[in-house]
């Protein structure tokens, strides 16, 4: 018999394996989510198959809906942008109370990281390094909600930064870059306020290009 501390630890397993497949793009937005496929690839019950998907659901990465099944979560624009718009604010506050502890072999790392994606023309790699820099620099404090908060947000709004690396033109590439260097080096210099800024038109930046593509996004629910 199945104790519900397996139960629980077989749906953390089904969910880790579904978000990353959702942040890699293995289920783009709209993807429906079958059950009974979920379970035998993963080898788990139905029972904490249920329950990784309620998992993701409260992450907002999943849709279910009752007696009919579970999709991967899509965004509308107006949602998009709203998240993009709490980035702006959040992300650079967990940069400013992490940035001053970054260690030497951090701050090294976030520079390599900055010059193979700039060495780089695969969206994908771009896609993970990108994740990996980002997320780097938050790294240098704890926080009690902070921290989850961002990595949700940056869940959320994955697919849709694929779709904006795919539309990047050459320019808007080498800005990006020059921007990851810009933080890196603010980062070097203890100038917090300006690696603050940096990060915010940076986010914005992407929020603005992806709202030039409406198409990309799902139309808003209707009440």
């Amino acid at each position: 018999m199945t104790t519900p501390r397996e139960h629980g630890a077989a749906a953390a397993h089904v969910a880790d394996a579904v978000r990353e497949g959702i942040i890699r793009g293995a289920y783009p937005p709209g993807t429906r989510i079958r059950q009974e496929e979920l379970a035998d690839e993963t080898g788990a019950s139905r029972v904490p198959v249920r329950e990784a998907l309620r998992m993701l659901e409260a992450e907002g990465l999943v849709t279910l809906v009752a007696n009919t099944g579970a999709w991967v979560s899509s965004l509308s624009l107006s949602e998009c942008q709203e998240i993009y718009r709490v980035r702006e604010r959040v992300e650079p506050l967990l940069l400013r109370m992490s940035g001053p502890s970054l260690p030497a072999d951090t701050l090294a790392r976030l520079e390599q990281l900055a010059e193979q994606m700039a060495a780089s023309d695969d969206v994908e790699t771009f896609l993970e390094l990108d994740r990996e820099f980002h997320l780097l620099t938050y790294t240098g404090t704890e926080t009690v909600v902070l921290t989850e908060l961002v990595h949700r947000l940056w869940n959320r709004t994955q697919s849709y930064r694929r779709v904006y690396t795919r539309l990047m033109d050459d320019r808007a590439r080498r800005t990006v870059h020059d921007e990851h260097r810009l933080i890196v080096g603010a980062l070097r210099d203890h100038d917090i306020d300006a690696a603050e800024s940096l990060l915010a038109g940076h986010i914005r930046r992407t929020r603005r290009q992806l709202a030039s593509h409406p198409e990309v996004f799902a139309p808003p629910t209707e009440d």
